[in-house]
């Protein structure tokens, strides 16, 4: 596989360098395992916003919230580990948008995509536009004048230079 194979250069790649590795299987092993560890804490944070909802607004306790929310987000990652076998040669039937793609492609696709540069944006005019002045230089302005130019670029240029990714990536331009 080539470097920038993307999700196959660690599930396809990795097993095969260290099944030639003496005590191999055990550096594999260890390694999936830390994988696991690693991507923990960034799962939890992904599922909060969605637990803090369902607690807030619909009146779920914490626990359930958290469970029922893992359960939906186990069962899509299902979707994206069954293209890479027993679905591998199925495609999605979406005229003009994914309908040569696996699941996991569309996932793939529509994360770093669309979402990536459109979070970025966001954030972005968020804290340009919507947070007080005072808030962000309390956080930031150890250096007015690196503060000064940090609202600047956040304000005018970021926003323009994540639509010309968001534009490129969606092959606007």
């Amino acid at each position: 596989l080539e470097p920038g194979a993307g999700p196959g250069l660690i599930i396809q790649t990795l097993p095969i360098a260290f099944g030639h590795m003496q005590g191999g299987t055990l550096d594999d092993m260890l390694f999936f395992t830390l994988l696991v560890f690693a991507a923990w804490p960034s799962a939890i944070s992904l599922i909060e916003p969605a637990v803090a909802y369902l607690v807030e607004n619909k009146g779920l306790t914490r626990i359930y919230a958290a469970v029922l929310i893992g359960v939906l987000t186990w069962f899509v990652g299902l979707g994206t580990v069954f293209s890479f076998n027993i679905w591998k040669d199925k495609t999605l039937t979406i005229p003009y948008l994914f309908e040569k793609q696996t699941f996991f492609d569309t996932l793939d696709y529509l994360t770093a995509n669309i979402m990536l540069p459109l979070g970025g944006l966001f954030i972005a005019l968020f804290a340009a536009w919507v947070m007080r002045e005072e808030s962000t230089k309390d956080e930031l302005a150890t250096y007015p004048v690196l503060y000064n130019i940090w609202r600047f670029l956040v304000r005018f240029i970021t926003p323009l230079a994540v639509i010309v990714v968001f534009l490129k990536a969606v092959g606007a331009i």
